[in-house]
C-alpha cells in the first residue's frame, strides 16, 4: 500500500496544473522573498540568545551557571508578552515625535508602518532586537542580582525604555531620526541602551563579593569555561550576520555589502583587542579577543549600510582598542561587570554612532535615505553633530530612566541577594538546583565560592572580558 501510494503521488506531480492556477506576479514573488529573508534574520537574531547564554555562563563561577540560562529564559518570556502588548507600538506605531499610540497588542492598522512586511514579520524581528538589548543589561549584574529583579525589570525596559529609544530613530515620526540620525541596525538603539541600564544596575547594585581588596583593589574572580564564552561569541558574531544585513528588510543585493562590513570589521576588532592585550600584558587574552570582536559588531551595526569595506576595518580596530581601554578604566573606578558588557556594547555603541558622522560616503546616505555625509566626505561636522546629540539623548534617558527603576527596587524588594547566599551560589539559593555536576566538587576556595582551582586565562581588569 506505501509502494502504490508513493506510486500515485508521483503520477498526480506528472498531471497538468489547472489553467485556472496562476504564476504569482514579480511583484509577488519579491514581497515573499522578503517575508522569507527577514524570518532567516529573525530566526539568527533570536539564536543570539543562546550566544549570551554561553558567553555569561562562561565567564561565571560553576555556582551560579544555573541562574544564567533561567534568566535568559525568563527574560524572552517575558520580553516577547511585553513587547507583543505594549513595547511594539510605542516603537513602531503611528504617534508623535516622542512615541507611538497604537498597534498594542498587534491591533490597529500597522500594514502602513510595515509595508511591505506582514505586521507579525516586523514585531517579530523587532521584538528579536529588544531582547538582546535587555540581554546586555544582565551580563553585568551576574552573580548576585535576585532573580524577580530580571523580571520586573525587563518588563519595565522591553516594555517602556527601549521602545521609546527605538521611536526617536527609527519610526518615521521620530525626533532623532527626523534630525537625519543614522543608526541602521542599532549601535545606539539597541547596544548604547543595554550598556547604560546595565551601568545604572550595576552602580546601584555595587561589585560582587571578593571583587576589591580593602584598599579597593580590582581581584580576578575567574570564570569557570573559556571554550564556552568563546562559543558564545561565535553564535553572536553567527546572530550578528541576520541582525545587520536583515535590517534592510528586504531581499536585495544590499545584504552581501552590509555583510562584508559587518566581517570586517569584527575581525579587525578581534586584531584590535590582542594588540592592546599584548601591549598591555605582553600576553594574548582570550576573552578580550572575543570582546574585541563583540565590540567591532556593535560599533559597525549602525554604519555597516553607510561605509565603505575599508573603513569597515578602521571602525572595527579602533573598537577593539577602545573596549580594552575602557574595560580596564571601569574595573579601575569600581564597576564591577563579569563580561564586559558595558565596555563593548556601551563604549562600542557610542564609537559605532559617532564613526558615522566620520565615515559615511554620499552615495550610500542618499541610498540609505537617512542623514548626510561624514566628516571625511565633504559633510562637515554636521553628521557627526546629530549623531552626538543622538547618543546624549538616547543614552542619558536610559541611564536615567533605569537608574529610578533599579533604586526604587531596591529601596522595596531589594536587587542583591544575601552575602551567604551569593558565595554559595544563585543555583542553589535562587533555583534549587545545581547547574553543572562538577558544583558538588569540595570547593579549593570556599572564601569566594570557587568550585574548581582558577583558570590559568586571567583578565587585566579583574575577571571581565
Amino acid at each position: 500500500m506505501r509502494r502504490l501510494a508513493i506510486v500515485a503521488s508521483a503520477a498526480a506531480s506528472l498531471t497538468p496544473a489547472p489553467a485556472l492556477a496562476q504564476a504569482p506576479s514579480p511583484a509577488e514573488t519579491a514581497a515573499t522573498l522578503d517575508v522569507l529573508w527577514v524570518m532567516v534574520a529573525f530566526v539568527l537574531v533570536l539564536f543570539m540568545q543562546a550566544g549570551f547564554a554561553m558567553l555569561e555562563v562562561g565567564f561565571s563561577r560553576m555556582k551560579n551557571v544555573g541562574s544564567v540560562v533561567a534568566k535568559i529564559l525568563a527574560n524572552m518570556g517575558a520580553g516577547f508578552l511585553i513587547f507583543w502588548a505594549l513595547g511594539f507600538g510605542l516603537a513602531f506605531g503611528a504617534g508623535n515625535a516622542l512615541f507611538g499610540t497604537e498597534g498594542f497588542f498587534l491591533t490597529g492598522d500597522m500594514a502602513a508602518v510595515s509595508d511591505p512586511l506582514p505586521p507579525s514579520m516586523l514585531f517579530l524581528f523587532q521584538a528579536a532586537f529588544a531582547l538582546v538589548s535587555l540581554a546586555i543589561v544582565w551580563g553585568t549584574m551576574l552573580e548576585r542580582t535576585k532573580f524577580p529583579v530580571y523580571l520586573i525589570f525587563a518588563v519595565v525596559f522591553v516594555g517602556l525604555i527601549y521602545p521609546l529609544v527605538a521611536h526617536w530613530v527609527w519610526s518615521d515620526a521620530g525626533w532623532l531620526g527626523g534630525l537625519g540620525k543614522q543608526d541602521f541596525a542599532g549601535s545606539t538603539v539597541v547596544h548604547l541602551s543595554g550598556a547604560m541600564a546595565a551601568l545604572a544596575g550595576t552602580l546601584i547594585l555595587g561589585p560582587r563579593l571578593g571583587k576589591y581588596d580593602e584598599h579597593g583593589r580590582p581581584q580576578t574572580i575567574p570564570g569557570h569555561n573559556m571554550p564556552l564564552a568563546v562559543l558564545g561569541v561565535l553564535i553572536l558574531w553567527l546572530g550578528w550576520q541576520g541582525f545587520n544585513p536583515g535590517s534592510t528588510l528586504a531581499a536585495g543585493p544590499e545584504i552581501a555589502d552590509i555583510a562584508l562590513t559587518t566581517n570586517l570589521a569584527a575581525g579587525a576588532g578581534v586584531l584590535g583587542a590582542i594588540a592592546m592585550s599584548y601591549l598591555y600584558r605582553r600576553t594574548i587574552d582570550v576573552g578580550m579577543a572575543g570582546n574585541g570582536a563583540i565590540a567591532a559588531l556593535v560599533a559597525i551595526t549602525a554604519a555597516c549600510a553607510f561605509v565603505a569595506p575599508w573603513a569597515a576595518v578602521v571602525i572595527g580596530f579602533i573598537a577593539g582598542v577602545i573596549m580594552y581601554a575602557s574595560l580596564v578604566f571601569f574595573d579601575s573606578i569600581g564597576v564591577d561587570d563579569p563580561v564586559g558588557a558595558i565596555a563593548a556594547h556601551g563604549m562600542g555603541g557610542i564609537w559605532g554612532t559617532l564613526s558615522c558622522g566620520l565615515f559615511t560616503t554620499p552615495e550610500l546616505a542618499e541610498s540609505v535615505g537617512a542623514g548626510g555625509p561624514g566628516l571625511f566626505y565633504g559633510g562637515g561636522f554636521t553628521q557627526l553633530g546629530v549623531q552626538a546629540v543622538g547618543i546624549l539623548a538616547a543614552g542619558g534617558f536610559v541611564f536615567l530612566a533605569s537608574l529610578a527603576v533599579f533604586a526604587a527596587l531596591k529601596a522595596t524588594i531589594g536587587i542583591r541577594v544575601k552575602p551567604e547566599q551569593e558565595l554559595n551560589g544563585l543555583d542553589i539559593s535562587e533555583h534549587g538546583v545545581y547547574g553543572l555536576a562538577e558544583s558538588l566538587v569540595a570547593t579549593d576556595h570556599p572564601t569566594n565560592g570557587n568550585h574548581r582551582s582558577p583558570s590559568p586565562i586571567s583578565h587585566p581588569a579583574g575577571d571581565t572580558a
